[in-house]
């Protein structure tokens, strides 16, 4: 589980084959801190266990976490786009005790989308996302979704296409600053959005509820 707040940027250094799919090494420094082997972390929205870390020699310089990626995870995610010196945001695993920002963030992308314009509009960063059809349902005008891993709030929807507003904070932590028309992301909608609209399509309703006795 995971918080959509990304603790750091990193950057891929190598990408090589391994016998489920591909092994992912990224440079890093603060997000190996207090991890091990077997821990989860978010590359770009996607839940990856670790399976290698080198620590850092020194606080100040990066060390390296090194990661298994299945076959079908390399397919339906953008990782398989990434390439030595592509920056990933990155993301450790919600402790138990850890104080909740952001919104419940799974790790379980429901698809990839592309980045159709980007605007200023005051002092944020506008970015319209067109969705794949199937995510559709689950993006609600101010409920939460997350981009490419970062936690954010969906601004308006038009049909498959919304809008997501970036402060410069995000733009400043997060690799959204960077996307330009064209950009494919990864896309989880909120959790909660899911359970109260199931693939059914009998989402939670005064009637529903009141034929259940509530």
């Amino acid at each position: 589980m995971f918080t959509g707040l990304v603790e750091e940027i990193g950057v891929v250094e190598r990408i090589e084959s391994a016998p489920a799919g591909r092994r992912i090494a990224i440079r890093a420094r603060l997000t190996l801190e207090g991890i091990a082997p077997g821990a989860s972390i978010a590359v770009n929205g996607v839940c990856l266990t670790v399976v290698h870390i080198d620590a850092p020699p020194a606080k100040s310089t990066r060390g390296r976490l090194v990661a298994d990626l299945l076959g079908r995870t390399w397919e339906v995610t953008t990782l398989g786009a990434l390439t030595p010196g592509s920056a990933v945001n990155l993301e450790r695993a919600l402790r138990a005790g850890d104080r909740m920002g952001g919104h419940f963030v799974l790790g379980h992308v429901d698809g990839t989308g592309v980045v159709e314009s980007r605007r200023t509009e005051g002092g944020d960063l506008v970015l319209r996302i067109a969705a794949p059809p199937g995510l559709a349902p689950g993006l609600v005008p101010r409920g939460s979704v997350a981009v490419d891993g970062v936690s954010l709030t969906v601004a308006r929807v038009r049909g498959r296409r919304f809008d997501v507003h970036c402060i410069p904070a995000t733009l400043e932590r997060t690799t959204l600053g960077r996307l330009r028309p064209g950009a494919k992301v990864n896309l989880e909608t909120d959790i909660l959005g899911k359970y109260a609209q199931p693939p059914s399509g009998g989402g939670l309703t005064a009637a529903s509820l009141e034929e259940k006795g509530f």
